[in-house]
Parts: C-alpha cells; structure tokens; sequence
C-alpha cells in the first residue's frame, strides 16, 4: 500500500508536541490500519520507536492511502 504524507503532516513533524516521530514511524503506524478508510478518520494510540505516543487522522484516495496530519501526545 502506498503512503502518502500531506506536506502539512510533515510541517507538524517539526513541532515540539511531534518530537521525536519519525516518517517511518507514520508509515509503519499507517499500515497497521485494516480496511478501507473512506472518509478522513482519527486513529489513536500508535507509538514511535522513541516511545512518542501519536495520533494519526488518514483517509484512502485512489493513489493510496493519504495521512492528513500527525497529533503527538
């Protein structure tokens, strides 16, 4: 499955509260995800490597999977 990131996840990558979360640790939290998501969805609880708990909102379009934004606890 294709992952693509919204340049404005990426942004939030760079933020304090998203310390220490990776672009690998988004994809791999992405790929955990069953299903097909049809409309922008939260999905809570995932863990980077460092141990960073984040929250990802994603949707499936034609191209893929699209991760809109990242929320770091």
């Amino acid at each position: 499955m294709r992952v693509i990131i919204t340049g404005h996840a990426r942004k939030r990558l760079k933020d304090m509260r998203q310390d220490k979360i990776t672009v690998y640790d988004i994809i791999a939290a992405v790929r955990e995800i069953p299903g097909h998501i049809p409309t922008a969805t939260r999905f809570r609880g995932f863990f980077a490597k460092s141990g960073r708990m984040f929250d990802i909102v994603a949707k499936d379009i034609a191209k893929g999977r699209l991760v809109i934004t990242i929320i770091g606890k």
